[in-house]
C-alpha cells in the first residue's frame, strides 16, 4: 500500500534562467486536504504542474502514488487547472462524460455519471446547454465537475475559487468536504482564506519559489499577532500593559486596542493586570487570521501581492 499519494523531495525548477521553483519538499499524506497558498509568483502553479508530470523539474524527485509523475497516474487524480478551458460547442453533459472517459470511465457509465452529478449539484437545466452560452460561474462548476466525475483517489485544484461568486463557492466548499469525508486526498491552492481556514488540515506557503511554511492550520494561525481590546478605569492599566505591547492605541472610546510582542501571551497579560490591581472592564481577545500569520512571515509587501479575501482582521 502507497503511504502517500504525493511526495517531493528538493525539487526546483527555471524559466529562461529565472528560478521559479527552488528546493521544495513536501510529502502529502492520505486523507489529508492541504492549503497550497502564498503570493503571487510564489511557485505554486509550477510546483503542482511538475506533481503531475506536466512540466519537469530541473533538479530534486518528484513521487506520485510511489512512482514518477505521469500519465499512468491520471486516472487516479482529479486535476483542475488554474486556466479554465471547456471545448465551447460541448454541452455540459459531453464534457463531463468527455473527460470521465479520458480518465478510464466507459462510455455508458461516463454519460451515466455525468447526469447524475449535474442533476445532483443544480445543473440539471445545464445538460443540454453548450458550453460556450454558460455564464463564467456555471462553466467553472461544470468543469469542477469534470475533473471528479471518475472519483478519483487525489484531488488537485488549482485556484478552484477564483472568479466565483461568494454562493458559488459555498456549494465548491461543500463539494470538497464531501470529497474528503469519503476518505480523498486533497491539495488546492487559493487566494482565499476563509477557504483554507475552515477545510484544510495542514498549510504550505511559498513565497518567492520556496516553502517557507509547512504544518497545521491551528500552527498556521498561532503565527499570527495576538490583539485584543482592553479597558479599565484606574489610570495604571497602560503602565501595566506597555511592557508586553508591541503596539498600543486608544480608541475613540476609551478602550485600548493592543498587539502584543512576539512570545508574550494573553493570560500573561491578564495575570499582569490582577497582580497590579487593575480591574478591567473589558478584555477582548481577537480571533487570529492566516492573513496576518502570513504577513508576519513573509512581509507586508508580498501579501500585498496576493488577492486575498478576508473577514478577519485587527482590533475593531
Amino acid at each position: 500500500m502507497i503511504s502517500s499519494p504525493l511526495s517531493l523531495s528538493h525539487v526546483s525548477k527555471s524559466f529562461a534562467g529565472k528560478p521559479a521553483v527552488t528546493d521544495v519538499s513536501f510529502t502529502v499524506k492520505p486523507g489529508e486536504i492541504v492549503g497550497f497558498l502564498g503570493p503571487n509568483g510564489a511557485g505554486k502553479t509550477t510546483t503542482l504542474r511538475m506533481a503531475l508530470g506536466l512540466v519537469k523539474p530541473d533538479s530534486g524527485d518528484i513521487r506520485l502514488f510511489g512512482g514518477a509523475p505521469g500519465p499512468q497516474a491520471f486516472g487516479r487524480v482529479g486535476f483542475l487547472p488554474e486556466e479554465r478551458g471547456l471545448y465551447k460547442k460541448q454541452t455540459a453533459r459531453e464534457a463531463i462524460a468527455h473527460l470521465a472517459r479520458l480518465n478510464g470511465m466507459k462510455g455508458k457509465d461516463a454519460f451515466r455519471r455525468a447526469d447524475q452529478m449535474l442533476d445532483k449539484y443544480g445543473l440539471s437545466d445545464a445538460k443540454r446547454k453548450k458550453n460556450k452560452d454558460m455564464s463564467k460561474g456555471m462553466a467553472q462548476k461544470v468543469q469542477l465537475l469534470a475533473a471528479i466525475a471518475h472519483e478519483p483517489e487525489f484531488y488537485i485544484l488549482d485556484e478552484p475559487f477564483s472568479g466565483l461568486d461568494p454562493v458559488n463557492q459555498q456549494v465548491l466548499e461543500s463539494i470538497v468536504r464531501e470529497i474528503a469525508q469519503g476518505g480523498r486526498t486533497i491539495v488546492f491552492s487559493t487566494h482565499v482564506m476563509e477557504h483554507a481556514e475552515r477545510l484544510c488540515d495542514r498549510i504550505i506557503l511559498m513565497a518567492g519559489g520556496r516553502k517557507v511554511f509547512d504544518g497545521s492550520t491551528e500552527l498556521a494561525l498561532s503565527k499570527a499577532p495576538r490583539r485584543l481590546v482592553i479597558a479599565s478605569e484606574n489610570a495604571a492599566l497602560v503602565e501595566t500593559i506597555t511592557p508586553m505591547a508591541s503596539d498600543l492605541s486608544r480608541r475613540e472610546d476609551g478602550a485600548y486596542a493592543l498587539t502584543m510582542k512576539e512570545g508574550a501571551e494573553t493570560h500573561s497579560l491578564l495575570e499582569a493586570c490582577v497582580n497590579g490591581g487593575v480591574r478591567l472592564s473589558r478584555f477582548e481577545p481577537k480571533p487570529q487570521s492566516l492573513h496576518e500569520a502570513f504577513v508576519s512571515m513573509v512581509g507586508e509587501d508580498l501579501m500585498k501581492t496576493m488577492d486575498v479575501q478576508t473577514d478577519s482582521g485587527g482590533p475593531s
